[in-house]
């Protein structure tokens, strides 16, 4: 039976390639909001953070999420980030 090919993307914390389904989607929509994509199926530009705030905190220092989304990230959305990744860590 031949091999199932597991989907990679890089983390914009970290910058490691990991499994897509370690890793959570922040979603960027038309009309420029951002969001956390726990299910990965939100239409709208993405990029892949860990499940952690640091990686977040790494993100948000080097820029990562500015360069994938070719846009600037205000510091309001990295706070609701940072509660969201809180949350869904506790679970």
């Amino acid at each position: 039976m031949k091999q199932k090919k597991i989907p990679l993307r890089k983390c914009t914390g970290c910058q490691e390639m990991k499994n897509k389904k370690e890793l959570v989607r922040i979603v960027k929509n038309e009309d420029g909001e951002f969001s956390l994509d726990i299910t990965g199926k939100k239409p709208g530009r993405g990029a892949y953070i860990c499940k952690n705030v640091e990686c977040l905190e790494k993100a948000q220092k080097c820029k990562g999420l500015e360069r994938s989304f070719k846009s600037p990230v205000p510091k309001d959305v990295y706070q609701k980030l940072r509660e969201e990744l809180m949350e869904s860590e506790n679970e």
